[in-house]
């Protein structure tokens, strides 16, 4: 009887690593995709700046699952934003004087 209570304390042990582990991977998928989106849009950005001279009235493009893009775009400049419905309170951004390969900052 108690090496069966053993066995069943060690797996809920072990069920409780893999549940954390598990949470903050999902979160780390959650911050690549607003990532990759800003990388997307900057490239949208650069693009059509290089046609049209000006990063006004760019309308950003929908975002992965659960991501919402902002973009505020002037003649010579643009900041733009990524937030995720699951990470309240937790944003990324990005800005022309980054560059298309410069990385989003993310707090």
């Amino acid at each position: 009887m108690i090496e069966l209570l053993a066995v069943v304390v060690i797996i809920a042990v072990l069920a409780t690593l893999a549940i954390s582990k598990f949470g903050d991977s999902k979160r780390r998928a959650y911050i690549a995709a607003m990532k990759s989106d800003l990388h997307n849009l900057a490239l949208i950005a650069e693009t059509r700046y290089s046609s049209e001279m000006t990063y006004v009235n760019i309308t950003p493009p929908q975002g992965s699952a659960g991501v919402t893009l902002t973009f505020n775009g002037t003649l010579s400049g643009w900041t733009a934003a990524a937030t995720h419905s699951a990470l309240p309170n937790f944003t990324c951004v990005i800005s022309s004087g980054g560059g298309v390969n410069a990385e989003p900052l993310c707090q």
